[in-house]
């Protein structure tokens, strides 16, 4: 009697041990060593697709859960036509192409108060601007990313601030990260421009450090990027994700637009608008560069490397050589894969091919409009 309950005591402590020990393994983050980029494969998704009584577009922000098999897709949309949501699909590729493009489910984004967000008319101070959606599979949760607004007009001053937040898979409200104040909107010439703030993100250091980009550089650090070379840095902020707080800011100095508009004078835009983490502090940089007249965008990857970087976090970059930015080395230029590329804004890694190379997904945003495309773009990494 006695040996066989402490033989059955024993067995339970072996099994709670064992359990335990698979409870706290570790979840590691794909390391990568880039030196070029193999282009395998695009899929387009069309204009007119709809799912669940939602309208397919502005796609602006990709993740890959890789257990799961499941990729999450945030569109920009800001309830104009549906609520803001999130999406999930499937992605099936084999070594030449991509198959097949599948959606699973769409969730709404919710308020803390687990209300869909307003649109512009209903309430203007609380509509957000979706823009990076990323999945942590140690918390089993996801953080998605506002670019805030900034309108100042005689008769109508709009300011809301950028925001970065914690939800469930199924779009419930969590928590949200405490922003440094130089996001902070403002109505004069001072922090973020409008449509230029938060844009891209990424885990690093095994979902420990979330890092986050602005498009454009901030007022104080300078202008935007021109047609030709002119200092202008945009910010990376590094966040400690266990405290929700900024630990550090980086500079990195955006390339010149790539093409003079058509006519003169008219819009332009070189930025940011999402990151990747590698690993050991480097980062795949996404440039994306329009000009009017020019349909196609510029689309220009480079890896960052943040180890010498300076903390910028106290000071102004304009006109400042007191720092160092982050080094960068151009990885590819889309324009040389002779294929039209759209106004691509996500990226993330996929699962592994046949020869056991990782692969890389991009996702362009349409914006909702007929001539532009929603595209799915799929590379081999070569390391």
């Amino acid at each position: 009697m006695y040996k066989f309950c402490f033989r059955f005591l024993l067995l339970i402590k072996v099994v709670v041990f064992l359990f335990s020990c698979v409870a706290t393994k570790k979840i590691s983050q794909l390391v990568a060593s880039i030196s070029s980029l193999k282009y395998i494969g695009g899929y387009e998704i069309p204009f007119a697709t709809t799912f669940k009584n939602t309208k397919v577009g502005g796609l602006s922000g990709i993740d890959f859960d890789a257990k799961n098999n499941l990729y999450y897709l945030i569109s920009d949309d800001r309830n104009d036509i549906n609520p803001v949501r999130f999406y999930t699909a499937k992605i099936f590729f084999n070594k030449n192409k991509i198959d097949s493009f599948i959606f699973i489910d769409v969730k709404n984004i919710l308020q803390p108060d687990e209300t869909i967000y307003p649109n512009r008319s209903q309430n203007k101070f609380k509509n957000p601007d979706p823009e990076a959606i990323r999945y942590n599979p140690v918390s089993r949760q996801l953080v998605w990313s506002s670019e805030g607004e900034k309108v100042v007009k005689e008769n109508d001053t709009t300011l809301v601030n950028p925001a970065i937040i914690c939800i469930n898979p199924a779009g419930k409200y969590i928590d949200s990260f405490a922003l440094p104040a130089n996001l902070k909107i403002q109505a004069i010439e001072k922090g973020p421009r409008r449509n230029g703030a938060l844009e891209g993100m990424t885990f690093a250091d095994n979902y420990k450090t979330l890092f986050v980009n602005i498009e454009e550089p901030l007022y104080e650090d300078g202008p935007r990027a021109a047609l030709t070379e002119n200092n202008a840095f945009i910010r990376i902020y590094k966040f400690d994700v266990a405290s929700k707080k900024s630990t550090a800011q980086y500079a990195y100095k955006l390339e010149p637009v790539a093409y003079a508009p058509k006519p003169e004078n008219t819009f332009i835009l070189n930025g940011v608008p999402d990151i990747l983490s590698l690993g050991n502090n480097k980062l795949l940089v996404i440039e994306r560069s329009f000009s009017t007249g020019t349909l196609p965008c510029t689309i220009k990857l480079f890896i960052a490397d943040l180890n010498v970087a300076h903390d910028v976090s106290l000071i102004a970059l304009m006109n400042n050589k007191s720092f160092i930015p982050a080094t960068k080395k151009l990885l590819l230029n889309m324009d040389e894969l002779g294929i039209y590329i759209d106004n691509v804004e996500g990226v993330t890694f996929g699962p592994l091919l046949p020869n056991g190379h990782k692969t890389l997904l991009f996702i362009s945003d349409n914006n909702f409009a007929f001539l532009q495309r929603t595209q799915v773009l799929l590379f081999e990494v070569i390391e």
